[in-house]
């Protein structure tokens, strides 16, 4: 097989193994998104449109109900670990194969091999996932053509172990600064230290309780910490600067707004003189009241879990699709340097996806 094509007659390992052999770190994907829109273009029973390196497949049959399947084909720098290797337990190792070439391969077997699905179908490959959130190829999409995005129902391919992960928490990053007067550290009292007035920040850190709400069925669990501090000058001097980084993750049922104003509530009498927001992404509600979640719970099997952590179903739900997170990695094994997945767990998501898709 060229590198520059791929071959969807391939089963899902083995197209797995194609797409981690097919290199595409955030940024330079756009080899692999001409092939994949060349690959579904061929398809008679797909209509595909492009969007920079962002390729949006449908079907158009007239079905009640559309249902939009997504994952990004970007990768984190490669560590040593491409071309992909499968081992004699049945485990495929690469770059890739986790988060989440091994969710795009399953998408793309759908795509080829469920012509006449019982709900319309949207295939979704997006680029730039794995960097700044401005750069996020879903997220231009959404704001370009939000038409192609139109479901009832979304489910984003990102690792899951198999297992069905509703929403996803929200994410804020603050910078909590506080300033002071820079004196020699050997006549301290003629200036102020920023670090010292820090200190009000990381109590009230030390202290807080974080929410556990139930949405859904599902125990979201928040997480208010610091994640990052800076400040000092020289081994003699008193700091007349420091900045406290916090991130906020935070359960669906709060809003962005909800949100913020949570932590600038938390600190407003700490002593700080700069509050900036750094980023900030909204959750996702897990929807799984939905007559589509509902039917898709059934045919997966399992339990449904909290996402813990933030994934694009955010963007989904931002366009009033309800969505989960559903794929054959692990994010346990997502980014490192020894990366893999079991090849029986991406042939179980795709017999899954299929058997809900065609009953």
């Amino acid at each position: 097989m060229s590198p520059t094509e791929l071959d969807l007659t391939l089963d899902g390992p083995a197209l797995t193994a194609a797409l981690v052999d097919f290199p595409s770190v955030s940024g330079e994907e756009k080899p692999l998104a001409d092939a994949i829109e060349r690959t579904l273009s061929a398809l008679p029973h797909l209509t595909v449109d492009r969007h920079g390196n962002n390729i949006v497949a449908r079907t158009r049959l007239g079905r009640a109900e559309r249902v939009v399947l997504a994952g990004h084909i970007d990768t984190v720098p490669i560590a040593d670990n491409v071309p992909s290797r499968l081992d004699g337990n049945g485990v495929l190792w690469g770059c890739g194969t986790s988060d989440m070439k091994s969710g795009v391969a399953v998408q793309l077997r759908i795509a080829a091999t469920v012509p006449e699905p019982n709900r319309d179908l949207t295939f979704v490959f997006y680029d730039n996932e794995e960097v700044a959130a401005h750069r996020n190829g879903l997220g231009h999409v959404a704001e370009a053509h939000p038409d192609w995005l139109a479901g009832d129902f979304a489910v984003l391919l990102e690792p899951s172990d198999g297992e069905v992960e509703g929403g996803c928490q929200g994410t804020l990053r603050v910078l909590l600064r506080t300033t002071g007067e820079r004196a020699h550290s050997a006549r301290s009292w003629m200036g102020s230290n920023a670090i010292h007035a820090a200190a009000p920040i990381l109590a009230r850190l030390a202290a807080y309780e974080p929410r556990r709400p139930v949405i859904d069925g599902l125990e979201y669990r928040e997480g208010l910490n610091a994640v990052k501090i800076e400040g000092g000058v020289a081994g003699n001097v008193i700091p007349d600067a420091c900045t406290v980084v916090v991130n906020f993750r935070y359960a669906p049922d709060r809003s962005a707004d909800e949100a913020l104003a949570h932590v600038q509530e938390a600190f407003a009498d700490c002593g700080v003189d700069e509050f900036v927001v750094d980023d900030h992404s909204g959750g996702a509600l897990p929807g799984l009241g939905h007559p589509a979640a509902a039917a898709f719970m059934k045919a997966v099997g399992g339990s449904a879990r909290p996402k813990f952590g933030w994934t694009d179903v955010s963007r989904f739900s931002a366009l009033g699709v309800p969505a989960v997170n559903y794929g054959p990695g692990d994010a346990l094994y997502a980014h490192k340097r020894d990366e893999h997945v079991a090849v029986e767990k991406i042939t179980h998501c795709e017999n899954r996806l299929r058997e809900w898709l065609t009953s």
